[in-house]
């Protein structure tokens, strides 16, 4: 082995792009208090063994004066120094071991009969169950049950349109409960099991077109709420927009009492503060929906980047599903993608025009 003795400590720097403690002093500190925050930063090597570690490392502490550190395993071995078998420092960062975890939960909770309980899938992590819940959270954005649920809800609504009967489909979805079932069926598709078999046949939208000062506005309403608000210049091409998003729907021309709901939604427009009380028919994905309850929770006259979205979520990998999701909204200012704009608070692209975003923006600002 090459002699330790006369490695100097290298400069401070990353792991694979990932900041370290910027003196040694620092770094020590990280040792000494085992911080696992700090396992994608460093190593450090004893001297005296000859053995590098993770600051994390369980081992017995060494004497400061031993001790040297390293950016990476790599710059550790070439020194001479041997990967320490606690901690495994040559093997995948914190970081990696963390998604590798998730990513074994996934896959356990999607070839599972039934839902693995948080306890078992904590043991595969090798982790603590409060603390595989976190780091899930974290990673997917939801906890493992509602990460579950949404699998399965997806699932539910790709098996519906080819299966012989909504049992069928149930089973094939991985309910093992019937109650259960028709429970979240309503939430997830927006209507009964058997309907969205058919493809939404024998369901009624009404709607109406009408003016506002952005130019034209569609609103469209299920049973259960408004769940198509839609801006343009023309009203024959919101008519289709329309048909396109309820294909086999019956699509009904509003009465003089729906006429009511489009003016209250021409009042959001108009004077978005006074807020919107109708009920919305809100139909998305689980992480649409994420996104879009976080788009509600932008305040009036301010905005929000995508990047920012994407970290209120749990998801802050996802800027640009986020922005897809925003792209995907069908609920023009009642869900106000309008208020998310890019890191620097240029605009991007709008759904219904830049311009209308522009000015929507600058009409909250100033009411």
């Amino acid at each position: 082995m090459k002699s330790a003795q006369k490695v100097p400590a290298t400069r401070s720097g990353p792991i694979a792009g990932t900041p370290g403690p910027a003196t040694d002093e620092a770094r020590w500190a990280a040792v000494m208090g085992r911080e696992a925050s700090a396992d994608d930063g460093f190593v450090y090597a004893v001297k005296t063994t000859g053995i590098y570690c993770r600051p994390s490392c369980p081992s017995r502490r060494a004497v400061r004066a031993n001790v040297v550190f390293f950016d990476t395993s790599a710059e550790a071995e070439r020194a001479g120094f041997r990967a320490c078998k606690r901690c495994r420092p040559d093997g995948p960062g914190r970081a990696e071991r963390d998604a590798q975890a998730v990513e074994r939960a996934c896959e356990l909770i999607a070839s599972a009969e039934e839902m693995p309980d948080l306890a078992t899938l904590a043991a595969e992590a090798g982790l603590s169950a409060s603390h595989f819940h976190r780091l899930f959270k974290a990673a997917m954005g939801l906890t493992p049950k509602g990460y579950a649920r949404a699998r399965r809800a997806k699932r539910m609504r790709e098996e519906l349109p080819g299966s012989t009967t909504v049992t069928e489909a149930m089973y094939g979805a991985g309910y093992q409960s019937s109650g259960r079932f028709y429970a979240e069926s309503g939430e997830v598709l927006g209507m009964r099991p058997s309907r969205f078999k058919k493809g939404g046949v024998g369901e009624t939208i009404r709607f109406a077109v009408g003016e506002c000062s952005l130019g034209d506005i569609l609103v469209a309403a299920s049973d259960k709420g408004v769940c198509a608000i839609f801006l343009g210049d023309e009203p024959d091409m919101l008519v289709r927009a329309l048909q396109d998003r309820f294909p086999r729907a019956e699509l009904v021309g509003g009465d003089e009492a729906f006429e009511r709901t489009v003016a209250q939604v021409v009042g959001l427009v108009e004077g978005p503060r006074a807020g919107l009380s109708l009920s919305l028919d809100i139909r998305g994905t689980a992480f649409q929906q994420r996104v879009w309850e976080a788009l509600r929770e932008i305040p009036v006259g301010t905005t929000a980047s995508y990047a920012e979205v994407a970290g209120r979520i749990g998801r802050p990998e996802a800027v640009r599903a986020v922005a897809q999701a925003c792209g995907a909204n069908a609920l023009a200012v009642a869900i106000p993608c309008h208020r998310v704009v890019r890191t620097d608070g240029s605009l991007s692209g709008y759904r219904w025009g830049v311009e209308r975003k522009r000015r929507l923006l600058d009409r909250e600002k100033t009411a």
